[in-house]
This record gives structure tokens, C-alpha cells and sequence, in this order.
């Protein structure tokens, strides 16, 4: 991946999984925009979840890893959306959790910063995420 428009939003990304894994809560606040949105889907069905309550998900769980990488990104002035393939281990309400993922992130340039304002994950194709490292 040596296009800059990935390089951006794999920074950006990497910059969220380590903030996710150390429970950085105001590194995760100043990631994740007012507005933001998480839209998926688990065994039970689709959900959706606003930022209060991604926050709060977020300090109910354990993280064990998360492993990602940018497939690809396009970027103007003030967006970006990355398309996102991740694979996590994480202990949430007693049991574990492991999941491979697309992630479909969008990012707004909002005073000043790059905030995630809208995250669409869906369960990625068989072998997507075989050689996936997490963060070190």
C-alpha cells in the first residue's frame, strides 16, 4: 500500500486500534466525531449504535487485539472513506469474541481534525483476514 490517500486513513486507523486497545477514552472521544454512528451486523441481527453508546460499549469490553488493513481509500478535502478489513479478539459481557470484518470508515476534516463520523461493518468473506497482524 504505497498510495498516500491509504496512508492517511491506515494512520488514522492504527492511531483507533491502539486507542481501542488501551481504553484511551479521551483519545477515543477526540477520534470519534459528535455525530458518529456504528451500523453492522451480529448473529442477533443488524444494529445501529450512536457515540454515547459506542463509547460506553467500549469501556464494558476487554481487547485482546485488533488486526487491520487498509484496502483501499479515496479522499477530498474534507472526507475520507477507507474500506477497512480488521480482525479482533475481545472478551464483551463475560464471553469472546472473535470477528473478521470490512469496515467501511468515514472520515471528516471537522475544525481542524480528522474525525470518524460513520462506521459500517459487515462479516468479510471467508480468508479476508487469514494474515491480518494486530498492533504490537
Amino acid at each position: 500500500m504505497a498510495d498516500p490517500k491509504c496512508e492517511v486513513i491506515e494512520g488514522l486507523e492504527r492511531e483507533w486500534r491502539d486507542a481501542l486497545c488501551k481504553k484511551d477514552m479521551e483519545r477515543l472521544e477526540s477520534l470519534v466525531h459528535k455525530d458518529f454512528v456504528l451500523i453492522g451486523t451480529r448473529s442477533t441481527g443488524p444494529f445501529m449504535m450512536n457515540r454515547e453508546e459506542w463509547l460506553d460499549a467500549i469501556q464494558r469490553r476487554e481487547v485482546d487485539d485488533i488486526g487491520l488493513e487498509v484496502q483501499d481509500a479515496t479522499a477530498l478535502e474534507n472526507l475520507m472513506i477507507g474500506t477497512v478489513h480488521a480482525r479482533w479478539r475481545l472478551k464483551y459481557l463475560g464471553r469472546i469474541i472473535e470477528d473478521c470484518v470490512v469496515l467501511t470508515d468515514v472520515w471528516v476534516k471537522d475544525e481542524g481534525r480528522w474525525q470518524a463520523i460513520r462506521r459500517h461493518s459487515t462479516p468479510a468473506p471467508p480468508g479476508a483476514c487469514v494474515d491480518l497482524k494486530g498492533g504490537e
